[in-house]
């Protein structure tokens, strides 16, 4: 199973050199798993920088891999791992999702550099 991070999600919906090599991810619906959290990232920064229209036709795209909610496993996790790693709440949501599920999560935030199970790509100009 593979998770994009919102970074990624956003780099794909813009249609960027990195968006590009997302696309592979985000069109394997079968095996991606998407975090109710990037739901929440994607929709809130496409409205800002598009329209509502926009952010609506992504989530709608989202939704055909495998929504996974925020429960209290997750919860408790991500807790966790924000605490012993220092990562931001919604990074930290994203990668304990990607820890129990056991995927590799795909990201240009370099929050996550160095942690197990995730790609990281640099961002492309």
């Amino acid at each position: 199973m593979i998770i994009l991070d919102s970074s990624a999600w956003l780099e794909y919906f813009a249609g960027t050199k990195n968006g590009d090599i997302f696309a592979e991810f985000a069109e394997d619906f079968e095996n991606l798993l998407v975090p109710s959290i990037c739901i929440f990232e994607v929709y809130k920064r496409i409205l800002i920088q598009r329209d509502e229209n926009s952010a609506n036709m992504a989530i709608e795209f989202m939704k055909n891999g495998n929504v996974v909610d925020i429960n209290a496993e997750i919860a408790v996790i991500s807790a966790q791992l924000s605490f012993k790693l220092k990562l931001p709440m919604a990074d930290s949501l994203i990668y304990a999702t990607g820890q129990i599920f056991k995927s590799k999560i795909i990201t240009q935030d370099s929050d996550f550099i160095g942690l197990d199970n995730v790609d990281y790509y640099e961002k492309s100009n």
